[in-house]
């Protein structure tokens, strides 16, 4: 079986004693695409040697992280900015509004998310979200800058069912990673009604790790482990999870020529 995993950070320094064996058992496990979303101004080197160490496997994103947005954050999304207009990426994020760690620089966070939008429906790229303790928020910004041209994915879904409908309704695909192995996740009572066709794979690595791993180094490797669990809950087969979720992130992702 072939899978993707639609959000790690494998460029994560938690990965640099062993990132080449990492990598290598996530190919062998059929994980064959890395999508590696950016977080802040200094996390863009170490993302685009990957992409050169790895290339056709580690695929890079532009885009500031809530957690990054500070006072003077427009000077991080300047440099970003040059990014996206000197070369292609295969979306812009990890972006989006964050209330459970701080909530010093919501206003900043949606400024930022704003134009961060803006940048996504002028490349036609999709936009990455991250919308922790924030979904009603990120879906209302969202919802402000629709447009056609407005894609995506909202990273590490953990919402209520009228909040993932609305999501589906914006055109927007539910990134589920390892959370779905949780036992009180809550998404085996939600995804047997959303189906296949809306969902992505991922891992947010090095985070999130799912049972049998959690709490510890979360990795692209376990993206069958997430694959197995949502067959279980949805009532599908396995082959069928991963075929239609690589479709999925194959869709989304169709702008950005390897």
């Amino acid at each position: 079986m072939q899978y993707i995993d639609s959000h790690v950070h494998i460029y994560s320094k938690k990965y640099d004693d062993d990132r080449d064996e990492v990598i290598r058992r996530s190919v062998e496990n059929g994980v064959g695409k890395l999508y590696m979303p950016n977080i802040d101004e200094e996390s863009i080197d170490a993302m685009l040697e990957a992409e050169m160490r790895y290339p056709g496997i580690c695929i890079p994103m532009m885009g500031l992280h809530p957690c990054d947005v500070k006072k003077g954050f427009e000077k991080q999304l300047y440099v970003m900015e040059d990014w996206i207009n000197k070369r292609e990426f295969a979306g812009i994020g990890e972006t989006g509004l964050d209330l459970y760690w701080d909530k010093t620089f919501f206003e900043e966070q949606k400024d930022a998310l704003r134009i961060q939008i803006e940048w996504a429906k002028q490349k036609k790229w999709p936009i990455i979200l991250h919308c922790r303790e924030s979904m009603d928020e990120t879906i209302q910004i969202v919802k402000e800058g629709k447009s056609e041209d407005l894609k995506g994915i909202f990273h590490c879904f953990s919402g209520t069912i009228d909040q993932a409908k609305e999501i589906i309704d914006l055109g927007f695909l539910l990134g589920i990673g390892g959370v779905v192995t949780y036992k009180n996740g809550g998404l085996d009572k939600i995804l047997p009604e959303l189906g296949l066709k809306h969902l992505v794979l991922e891992t947010d690595g090095p985070y999130l790790a799912p049972v049998p791993h959690r709490g510890k180094r979360n990795s692209s490797e376990y993206i069958p482990l997430i694959a197995e669990r949502i067959a279980e809950i949805t009532q599908r087969d396995p082959e069928e999870v991963a075929r239609v979720s690589t479709e999925n992130s194959n869709r989304i992702f169709h702008h950005f020529k390897l």
